[in-house]
């Protein structure tokens, strides 16, 4: 997978940092990204189930990410490049060159 193959969504359910999702998705399978409104109406049983089947390749809270910058793992001003790195560092996603 290549970076230019994947997007970042930032979703909020809420007011909280907890209510904050950062999606990083998989283009080929959701190209204009996440339906919202179709998960919000998604069981909460199949919450996680629904991303994946969406293109959610990872999943992190606002919590997490704030966690994150904090420790110098993601770079705040390059997020979408900076969760990507973190994918594929930890062996959520394998870099490649083909499209």
């Amino acid at each position: 997978m290549r970076l230019n193959s994947t997007s970042l969504q930032v979703i909020e359910f809420g007011e909280e940092e907890t209510d904050k999702f950062y999606c990083l998705i998989d283009l080929k399978v959701s190209p204009n990204g996440m339906n919202i409104e179709k998960l919000k109406l998604s069981d909460p049983r199949n919450f996680d189930l629904q991303f994946k089947e969406s293109g959610c390749l990872l999943m992190l809270t606002g919590d997490e990410v704030k966690e994150l910058v904090k420790r110098g793992s993601v770079d705040e001003q390059k997020m979408h490049r900076s969760l990507f790195d973190l994918a594929v560092k930890e062996g959520v996603i394998k870099m490649s060159s083909e499209n």
